[in-house]
């Protein structure tokens, strides 16, 4: 099992730094537009592995952030995840290059036009709404989306 986190960095114009992931040839992600985000070290705490990815990422230090939802991903092909997804309106510092992609402030009308997995549009949304903490298990056979559950009640079979 993987455990991980995904962050959506919101600017005050309202765009999120999004990570297009172009700079891996073995990337599942690969071409894909993602938030920021990576694996828990040893020991770390969702809000600590968050903070240390947007560091190390972006050269962003996290000043304000939600704890908005734990996705539960499922695949035919890949080790499942547990990713925990955060929601930041507050940072200090200057967006740096990142090793995994080019990283670049997108406004939510252009994002939804962007190659996005299935199960992030869901997420997304659910994230933008401001809603209460929620639990999403997302299936994948291949990259289609064959199921997702929000909080145990099915949204897609």
């Amino acid at each position: 099992m993987i455990y991980s986190t995904l962050c959506y960095i919101e600017n005050p114009a309202g765009e999120y730094l999004m990570l297009h992931r172009v700079k891996k040839e073995q990337d599942a992600n690969r071409d894909k537009w993602i938030g920021i985000g990576g694996k828990f070290e040893d020991g770390e705490s969702p809000e600590e592995c968050v903070l240390r990815e947007a560091r190390e990422e972006t050269g962003l230090t996290l000043t304000d952030y939600r704890y908005c939802g734990l996705v539960t991903f499922v695949s035919d092909r890949w080790e499942t995840e547990y990713m925990h997804l955060f929601h930041a309106t507050g940072y200090r510092g200057e967006v740096k290059e990142c090793d995994e992609g080019v990283l670049e402030w997108i406004s939510h009308q252009k994002l939804d036009a962007l190659p996005q997995w299935e199960g992030d549009r869901i997420f997304l949304r659910l994230m933008r709404e401001g809603g209460p903490f929620f639990s999403l298990k997302l299936r994948y056979e291949g990259e289609h989306l064959a199921y997702a559950a929000l909080n145990g009640k099915e949204l897609i079979r």
